[in-house]
């Protein structure tokens, strides 16, 4: 009877080691977590913070656009200025010969060379001193001052100017080149500083509001 016993005793004490080595294991298993994944390329390619299974091509992002110098008013430019909460100022004003607006309570303001964001500075700085405790301005072009465009087109004169035009686009709108029209190039005169700055440029060239485009006679 005594190996009997011995042997069931070995077997119940297996037993418990098996079990008591399981329960050990579930209690140490943990749940999902969430981990924030660090903040390299493999992660950002593949949502995880692995590495990636092999080469992996990333593409060359793209260079920014130079940027593009602020625009800055002059007469002939229409204005939509908002100040916030006064209805009897909020109006579209044009920028006259002398390159101010006229307002109600401030009187004139000189816009012309400054951006629209200077403008509304000074004309908040207006309202404050003795109107307006804390006015809110804002300005925003409405439409620009018109390009000219002489010489061998068919139809010259002085046209509203649109975002983005380039010489040969005013070369359209103004009917396209005359049959004696030189087409590689014409003479843009730009103002600039209260200066003319004049040159000769081929036909992709960008147009700004104010310029006059020449396009000139060929020779043969």
């Amino acid at each position: 009877m005594a190996p009997v016993r011995l042997v069931s005793a070995f077997r119940l004490s297996m037993i418990a080691v098996t079990a008591a080595l399981a329960l050990g294991g579930c209690m140490r298993r943990s749940g999902p977590v969430a981990v924030q994944p660090s903040n390299t390329l493999d992660s950002l390619a593949y949502g995880g913070g692995y590495a990636a299974p092999g080469p992996v091509a990333y593409a060359a992002a793209p260079l920014p656009a130079s940027p593009q110098p602020e625009y800055r008013l002059d007469a002939g430019d229409r204005l939509r200025i908002v100040v916030y909460g006064q209805e009897g100022l909020t109006n579209t004003y044009a920028i006259d010969a002398s390159g101010a607006i006229t307002m109600p309570l401030i009187g004139s303001v000189p816009a012309r060379g400054r951006t629209a964001a200077g403008l509304a500075a000074a004309i908040s700085a207006r309202l404050r001193n003795g109107f307006i405790r804390e006015p809110s301005v804002a300005v925003e072009i409405d439409s620009y001052r018109p390009f000219f465009i002489l010489g061998e087109v068919l139809a010259p004169g002085q046209y509203p100017y649109v975002p983005n035009m380039t010489v040969e686009s005013a070369v359209a709108i103004a009917g396209g080149f005359s049959p004696r029209a030189r087409r590689d190039s014409v003479t843009l005169t730009h103002p600039e500083g209260g200066a003319v700055v004049r040159a000769v440029v081929p036909l992709g060239t960008p147009l700004t509001p104010g310029d006059t485009v020449l396009v000139s006679e060929r020779w043969f």
